[in-house]
């Protein structure tokens, strides 16, 4: 491994920031995931030798960066990104998961995929262009998906002669757009992908930006406040019953904390039964615990021997989710076959799977301008609609906004058992 130095010391305990990249063509954003590899070190020998033979077989000079990421034989014919792929790295700060998205409209569902585990989302702005209907796009996705930390990288500031008013114009540009999609974290870094400048190492040639480096603020980002540690939530995935004589009492309900901090001795009620009882202990593989939080996956042992089943949940006796069997949802249409009004769908919950039916449309999103079409009854790929869902039995959930474990549905075709939509609660 060239220069890689071996990982530090509780590694596995490190905390780790997933993030996404979104850019319009020729934005340089595999070239900036390029870079950030590379000059963090994060590139094995063998890949560093790959990548120079590829870079001398198309006739250039030095090393292309992008070729590290566009891994499909389509995607570098094409010199665009098409599929979603996930890169891992490390520093001795933090472990990194980057979803490379794509950003053509029609690849909108593969970058909904990449985008909705993210923590953070960095969407790459040509310096040359300024704001572009692209970017207000990939902005109003990542406000959707309720990503809660957006960097806006200013890319190519090497061809603007690295000058502070370009930087300072485009962020006068995206102010409104901040206001109207409601994104509360949104930083702006200038950055020369190319030459490296701001990505890992600070800049030389803009000694006017005393903000951090792209590195500097990926390693930085206060992300622990970021999953819902106010509504306890625990959909129940697993009723443990174990076979061994010794642990014949025993009886566990396993899942992952979907939100809140549980501790034992709290009063809990078991939905949809509404039964009350108390939450005995937390388990887990290495003994229990004094306290949990998400997205642990546990057991709990309650005080009270209840007929729970999986798609059940757990939740504070005095913290009660919605409960009900018609929901709004924004969705992404993920399917080449159109959105039926009416049609009936298998649908799932946190860990419930039932039916149901599309009651109404009540208006597509035109994601490059954010306008509201209430005319057009059609959804299909790719596009973006608020609709109304009515589900053949109640569903217990929260918006998107406060939890995205208990507000988000997952829409799939009966017929072919293949994913077509995924929603939003509002």
């Amino acid at each position: 491994m060239s220069n890689k130095e071996n990982p530090a010391p509780g590694y596995l305990d490190m905390e780790l920031l997933r993030f996404t990249t979104a850019g319009s063509v020729d934005d340089g954003k595999s070239t900036l995931i390029g870079r950030l590899l590379y000059d963090s070190k994060a590139i094995f020998e063998d890949q560093m030798e790959q990548l120079e033979q590829a870079s001398e077989r198309r006739g250039e000079e030095t090393v292309n960066l992008a070729l590290l990421t566009d891994g499909l034989r389509a995607e570098r014919e094409q010199g665009i990104t098409i599929d979603v792929a996930y890169r891992y790295f490390a520093t001795p700060k933090r472990k990194f998961i980057i979803a490379d998205t794509p950003g053509h409209v029609q690849y909108t569902r593969n970058m909904v995929t990449g985008a909705s585990t993210a923590n953070l989302a960095i969407i790459l702005v040509d310096a040359r262009h300024g704001v572009l209907e692209q970017t207000i796009r990939h902005s109003f996705i990542a406000a959707l998906l309720g990503i809660p930390h957006i960097l806006i990288c200013i890319n190519k500031m090497d061809l603007v002669e690295y000058k502070e008013d370009v930087f300072k114009d485009i962020q006068q540009q995206f102010e409104p757009f901040k206001e109207q999609l409601n994104i509360a974290d949104v930083r702006f870094i200038p950055i020369s992908a190319l030459k490296g400048d701001n990505v890992v190492d600070r800049s030389e040639s803009m000694v006017w930006y005393d903000g951090p480096t792209l590195l500097e603020a990926l390693e930085t980002i206060d992300i622990r406040s970021d999953g819902d540690f106010k509504n306890c939530r625990f959909p129940v995935q697993y009723v443990v019953r174990p076979l061994r004589e010794e642990y014949h009492d025993y009886r566990g309900y396993a899942g992952r904390i979907a939100g809140g901090v549980w501790k034992p001795g709290e009063k809990v009620a078991v939905l949809p039964s509404g039964i009350e009882t108390t939450l005995e202990a937390i388990d887990t593989m290495t003994g229990t615990l004094e306290q949990a939080f998400p997205p642990q996956s546990v057991s709990f042992r309650l005080a009270h021997d209840i007929d729970i089943s999986r798609g059940d949940m757990i939740v504070p006796a005095d913290q009660k989710p919605k409960i009900g069997q018609e929901v709004d949802l924004m969705v992404c249409w993920l399917s080449e076959k159109p959105m039926m009004l009416g049609g009936k769908y298998t649908i799932r919950h946190t860990t419930s799977e039932l039916r149901g039916i599309i009651r109404a449309l009540k208006y597509k999103v035109n994601i490059n301008n954010l306008e509201e079409n209430r005319d057009d009854q059609s959804v299909g790929l790719n596009e973006i609609a608020r609709i109304t869902l009515k589900t053949s039995k109640p569903i217990f959930y929260d918006s998107y906004k406060e939890n995205h474990i208990t507000g988000s549905i997952i829409i799939i075709d009966e017929a072919t058992n293949n994913t077509v939509g995924a929603g939003m609660i509002i």
